[in-house]
């Protein structure tokens, strides 16, 4: 049996983890050896409590004073998983399984792909998996998911899995914004020490669901986040590639166990000139993208998408310079 160990995310989730925990105890596990922890990091609510209740002793629940993705990743990979565990989960206790074997698919996935360093499970938003009843904001906010990333190749934090040997060969800097960006990084570069290679990262048929923003402001805050947390990555390569090849992954293991370091990344580096604290390709990004299929701005749909898309991003990446200039930047999370 493959030993599998499923690491489940969780701040301050305390209305909703009972039926998380309802959803992992219901998935088909057959033929794996599966150990399921809560990672109750930071947390000011009962979550603890109310995971607890709900394992009734089936799953362990871990509660970590400390918050923070990148943190609670560095110890469910390092610390919490089992030395034997051969292959491991990481899930956002916020989203929806609607597949009951979604968790034994992905394991497969890795089994039959023995290059594959990350499986992903494809994010579905609760608006586009029930669309019906939708107003039109959310109707815009449906028809714009999708432009930024290949989910194929990109990494969603939300969930996704690793062979374990894999995921123990990364460390993450404590305080990350966006973690998983990040951890793509790395995955496709062995620590930034060789050229990218994309067919590490895939996925199939397994998908979730999560809770899109279901108002403008919540939304250009979430992606406010999203750009500061990707501009300090740019400013973490940038400080990692300056350190010789055979110093990289050591340099990362001590920022994993050093709160100051990212910030000290981010004082050194940022702000730069001409750019500030965000580089411009994050206002731009999206509508590159558009732009290099010109066929669909011929319909109306494509030409809307592509200006309300460039004036989101514009509001956002004006709001993430204010946001860095302010002082938001590690913690971010």
């Amino acid at each position: 049996m493959t030993r599998v160990d499923i690491g489940v995310f969780a701040h301050n989730e305390a209305a909703g983890i009972a039926a998380m925990v309802a959803q992992l105890l219901a998935q088909d596990l057959a033929g794996l050896e599966a150990r399921i922890l809560i990672l109750a990091n930071g947390c000011t609510d009962d979550t603890v409590a109310r995971a607890r209740a709900a394992g009734q002793g089936a799953i362990a629940v871990v509660d970590l004073p400390l918050g923070g993705k990148s943190r609670t990743w560095n110890r469910f990979v390092h610390d919490l998983s089992r030395s034997e565990a051969e292959v491991l989960i990481f899930a956002d206790a916020d989203i929806l399984l609607p597949q009951p074997d979604a968790l034994r698919q992905m394991v497969a996935g890795l089994q039959q792909a023995p290059a594959l360093h990350v499986f992903n499970s494809r994010p579905v938003k609760d608006i586009v998996a029930q669309p019906e009843g939708l107003s039109r904001q959310d109707r815009l906010i449906a028809m714009a998911g999708g432009t930024l990333d290949d989910w194929r190749h990109a990494i969603c934090g939300q969930l996704y899995a690793m062979p374990a040997a894999r995921a123990r060969a990364v460390h993450l800097p404590v305080g990350l914004p966006v973690e998983d960006g990040f951890l793509r990084a790395m995955v496709l570069t062995d620590g930034l020490t060789a050229p990218e290679e994309f067919s590490r990262i895939d996925g199939g048929a397994v998908f979730h669901i999560y809770a899109s923003e279901r108002s403008i402001p919540a939304l250009i805050r979430h992606q406010i986040r999203i750009v500061i947390g990707s501009a300090i990555n740019v400013a973490v390569f940038e400080t990692i590639r300056a350190r010789p090849v055979t110093e990289r992954r050591q340099m990362l293991a001590l920022a994993a166990g050093h709160d100051g370091w990212l910030a000290g990344v981010i004082r050194r580096q940022l702000p730069r000139w001409p750019y500030g604290f965000v580089p411009l390709h994050f206002l731009t990004k999206r509508s590159g993208n558009l732009l290099r299929a010109p066929r669909r701005l011929l319909h109306p749909k494509g030409l809307i998408l592509l200006l309300a898309g460039f004036a989101f991003d514009a509001i956002v990446y004006v709001g993430a310079q204010i946001r860095m200039a302010r002082g938001t930047g590690a913690g971010h999370w």
